[in-house]
């Protein structure tokens, strides 16, 4: 009997069930009542009592075995049924992501960029942290000049460094270091020390453009402008009026009729010989034109909206509303 017990042991080890009908088959065959174990306990009761005490442990130990293997296969196919009933169908459609989208700044900055990488422009950046030099001087801000209380600026405290007011600060540092022809258009943020309010902010996005070359002229200006407005308005009615910057003469401004009303939206003009000399490009020989925009006073328009707070609250609410753009 010995012999047999171990032998099925052996089985036991190798033994392999795919479904709950084999494992019921199996529980007959080992458990049931004219099954193995029972006819083992039958022939138990002819053993010598020399023999009884190694086979009883042999057969307590076969019972352990089996009761084990029904147990085990017995939780894997409940486990089994129970995933099987909660797949999904899987012919029905995901689950739907909840995508980002664009902040409406970036959205209508890079349609700006767009319009203008079409005529040439290359896109120019530079630091945000400037000092006196590429912010002021080297655009015909002299120390004392009056044009410097135009714009109230956040200065870093015993250094001569400050948060930059314009990107014009990105055109110096670009006609220092190359040759005409230059064709750049500079996006980036820039700082000015003004109350927060609905239609101010001490932060804001500019793009500024600059075109250098020889024989370049007003006109060149005037329609690249009118380039960029009727790809990105539309068929507008536009004005240019005289107006003042240190950095261009002449200067002017362009005005856009929005809801019937007349909006500044562009700052331009030729570039002034005297910062064409301070990086020592010989206004002689060459001309040249520069422009900027907010960024921010552009996507109020476009978008109808009254409070530039809007822009810098990251208020999920009106984030969302852009994602039909993304």
């Amino acid at each position: 009997m010995l012999k047999k017990i171990k032998n099925l042991n052996k089985k036991l080890s190798k033994i392999n069930i795919n479904s709950a009908s084999e494992l019921e088959i199996f529980r007959i065959k080992y458990l049931g009542k004219k099954g193995i174990l029972n006819s083992f306990f039958k022939e138990f009761k002819y053993i010598n009592n020399y023999e009884k005490k190694n086979i009883g442990l042999s057969l307590n130990t076969f019972k352990k075995n089996i009761k084990n293997i029904i147990l085990y296969y017995k939780n894997f196919f409940l486990k089994k049924k129970y995933i099987n009933n909660n797949i999904e169908d899987l012919t029905k459609p995901g689950n739907k992501k909840d995508l980002g989208s664009r902040h409406p700044i970036s959205i209508i900055k890079h349609r700006i960029l767009n319009i203008f990488n079409k005529i040439g422009f290359k896109i120019c950046e530079g630091p945000e942290i400037e000092d006196d030099w590429y912010n002021f001087t080297a655009l015909n801000f002299p120390y004392h000049h009056p044009a410097r209380e135009m714009q109230d600026t956040f200065f870093i405290k015993k250094s001569n460094k400050l948060l930059r007011t314009h990107t014009s600060s990105v055109q110096i540092r670009y006609l220092e270091k190359n040759k005409p022809p230059i064709r750049i258009i500079s996006p980036g943020r820039v700082y000015r020390n003004e109350n927060i309010s609905s239609y101010s902010h001490c932060m804001f996005h500019q793009i500024e453009g600059l075109y250098l070359d020889k024989k370049v002229s007003f006109k060149d200006l005037k329609n690249t402008i009118n380039f960029f407005i009727k790809n990105f308005f539309g068929k507008s009615l536009t004005r240019l009026r005289p107006s003042y910057f240190p950095f261009t003469e002449p200067s002017a401004e362009l005005d856009i009729l929005w809801n019937n009303k007349w909006l500044e939206i562009i700052g331009c003009g030729m570039v002034d010989p005297i910062v064409l000399k301070n990086v020592n490009i010989d206004p002689d020989i060459y001309s040249g034109f520069a422009f900027g925009m907010g960024i921010e006073r552009i996507s109020l328009m476009i978008y109808n909206l009254n409070d530039i707070r809007f822009f810098f609250e990251n208020d999920l609410r009106f984030l969302e509303q852009f994602k039909k753009e993304f």
